[in-house]
């Protein structure tokens, strides 16, 4: 059964200063040592299951992260990429991924590639990934690091992450990493199999907050349960202007 950790996640710019205490910085002995560092900080945090951290422990960060930040690769921290965009927060990487509740047979759309590191943990996990990104240079960079880790199991497309991958339809498993307005949109919930599929996506709701939701599709029966307070990136619809 998936499950979300009692600590409330910050998703975003805030995290980049959350988090860091015993770390020793990140590095310490070298990237290997601060990876082993970091996978031993979020067991003691229980921020997810054994399975979700081996997956975590045999994806290196620091593949993901741009060169001037990766001396913090694996500081339990966001950090920012080109874009306006984030690498998020390692204990929300973990938290999130464990309560999507991914098995190996399972097809996975992920909405917002970002760097690619969340879809290349899902990748250990699932069967097969689709990743969508709308900024061009996000889903290259992306591209380069999940082939560096040989994870062909993964498609990158450019393109509206709001209308989903439709030819691709249905998947076991979304997971959207930006907060939409209100309410999911239509097209992810028409692609989400009908048969116990579960979606995670923030969700602004007004003056309550931006909260993250687990959708279950059961038939025509959607429900949602409310995991915990968050705060990510809006989810945009369309593709940026070119310059």
């Amino acid at each position: 059964m998936a499950r979300w950790p009692r600590r409330c996640a910050r998703a975003g710019r805030s995290e980049m200063a959350a988090g860091t205490e015993g770390l020793g910085g990140g590095l310490g002995g070298g990237l290997g040592g601060g990876l082993a560092r970091l996978i031993a900080h979020l067991r003691k945090e229980k921020a997810a299951s054994e399975r979700v951290l081996i997956a975590m422990a045999g994806t290196p960060r620091e593949f993901f992260v741009p060169e001037s930040f990766r001396d913090q690769a694996y500081v339990d921290a966001a950090l920012p990429l080109t874009s306006g965009q984030t690498i998020s927060q390692p204990w929300v990487v973990a938290a999130m991924t464990e309560a999507l509740d991914v098995q190996p047979t399972h097809k996975v759309l992920e909405i917002g590639t970002g760097s690619g590191w969340q879809a290349a943990i899902l990748a250990k996990l699932a069967g097969s990934v689709f990743s969508i990104e709308r900024h061009p240079a996000l889903s290259r960079t992306a591209r380069a690091a999940l082939d560096k880790l040989g994870l062909s199991n993964v498609k990158l497309r450019i393109g509206d992450g709001t209308e989903g991958w439709p030819e691709e339809a249905p998947f076991d498993r979304i997971m959207v990493t930006a907060a939409a307005d209100k309410a999911p949109p239509p097209a992810l919930l028409a692609e989400l199999s009908p048969e116990g599929g579960v979606m995670l996506i923030p969700v602004k709701e007004g003056d309550e907050g931006e909260h993250l939701w687990r959708v279950t599709r059961n038939g025509k029966v959607i429900s949602r349960t409310r995991l915990s307070a968050v705060r990510f990136v809006p989810l945009v619809a369309g593709l940026p202007k070119a310059k």
